[in-house]
């Protein structure tokens, strides 16, 4: 019978305790470079069993948000080498969440002001985050965007490659892609974002292609066992919609099981929001998902995520239910999460007001139990 403070291997990485902390977009690496205050905050909380880091954009077009950190540049990466050293001096293990945004951007963002890119020319109901010229941080709608070209398409499944391989390159133990969210490869699988008629659309298989092309590119590059993935079946976040969500996960997951992968991430309900939303005409039921990828043969961690609690994080993982659990917010506030909850202590209450841009005020300055006795 697991505890959830026992050691697991995920893949080609050993971990120290199933608790993971989710990747959070905290918007303080200026010109997508990780600096010292990053090291800081991942430092602090290097007593999870693993680390994923904040969504880390592949290229420049794959930016959605503003200060949030890259793996394009020779500058980001060797930022990148910074945080993941202090990681590992620490005893961590770290993962980066590779990110493409899609359509999820501005303008002003994008190479040369362009468009954002997408399946197809449907604007996102939604927002990104900017930084106005005088420094203030404000949050303005997704601009339109322009639909994928099949060359371009091409051209993404290998920036993807590439920044595995930079991502590897920087010291991290592996990567995540994030396929949730209502970003690019979640735009792709959802019949809400993709009306392509072309082999990228239609059926589930089609719109589930692209996805598939990004997980031969990275798992061939640097090895399953170094690759977890995120999903998130239905949240509405960033306008992601789809009618028939089990059928599409399903599929999902059932393709996956060919992967000897590390993990496979899932989001329960809508992200930061209540675990029980649905879309379609039925609850999710996230059972039948683990059981469709165990019957076809998948064998990677199964990690969840979503308004957990200590109580809720150790009955999942002793019944089974999950080999990891994931906590966001708790992280952010208690930098020393996983020892209160050995100790089953109070836990600090995360300021909102700070959780996007600025300084060190509600990023690296939490105290921990000691302090706070």
């Amino acid at each position: 019978m697991a505890s959830l403070f026992d050691p697991i291997t995920i893949g080609d990485i050993a971990l120290k305790n199933r608790i993971v902390m989710a990747p959070l977009t905290r918007n303080r690496s200026p010109g997508a470079v990780p600096n010292t205050l990053n090291v800081t905050y991942y430092e602090q909380r290097a007593t999870a069993g693993l680390l994923i880091s904040e969504g880390t954009a592949i290229t420049q077009q794959g930016q959605g948000y503003a200060d949030v950190p890259g793996l394009y540049t020779p500058e980001a990466l060797e930022g990148w080498r910074k945080v993941t050293d202090a990681v590992h001096a620490k005893g961590g293990r770290i993962v980066v969440q590779m990110w493409h945004v899609g359509r999820i951007s501005h303008d002003s963002l994008q190479p040369g002001g362009g468009k954002p890119v997408a399946p197809s020319a449907v604007r996102a109901k939604s927002k990104t985050y900017l930084v106005n010229s005088d420094g203030t941080g404000s949050f303005a709608e997704t601009s339109e965007p322009h639909a994928l070209e099949t060359a371009e398409i091409e051209a993404i499944v290998e920036d993807y490659r590439k920044a595995a391989r930079a991502a590897i390159d920087a010291g991290f133990d592996g990567i995540e892609i994030h396929a949730a969210n209502g970003y690019l490869i979640d735009q792709f699988l959802r019949s809400g974002s993709n009306h392509r008629t072309d082999t990228y659309g239609g059926s589930i298989e089609n719109r589930a292609r692209f996805l598939f092309e990004v997980m031969d590119a990275v798992t061939n590059e640097i090895g399953a066992g170094r690759v977890g993935i995120r999903l998130s079946p239905v949240t509405p976040a960033n306008d992601a919609f789809d009618p028939q969500p089990q059928e599409v996960f399903g599929h999902v997951v059932k393709n996956l099981a060919r992967y000897p992968l590390a993990y496979i991430h899932i989001i329960e309900g809508a992200t930061g929001g209540p675990r029980d939303h649905q879309q379609g005409d039925q609850p999710f039921d996230y059972d039948a998902l683990r059981s469709t990828y165990v019957a076809a043969g998948g064998k990677a961690a199964w990690m969840t995520n979503n308004g957990y609690d200590r109580a809720l994080a150790v009955k999942t993982v002793k019944d089974g239910e999950a080999d990891l659990v994931a906590f966001g917010k708790p992280f952010i506030a208690n930098p020393d999460l996983v020892e209160r909850l050995k100790r089953d202590a109070p836990l600090n209450t995360p300021d909102q007001a700070t959780f996007y841009g600025g300084g060190a005020k509600g990023y690296t300055d939490y105290p921990a139990l000691e302090q706070v006795a």
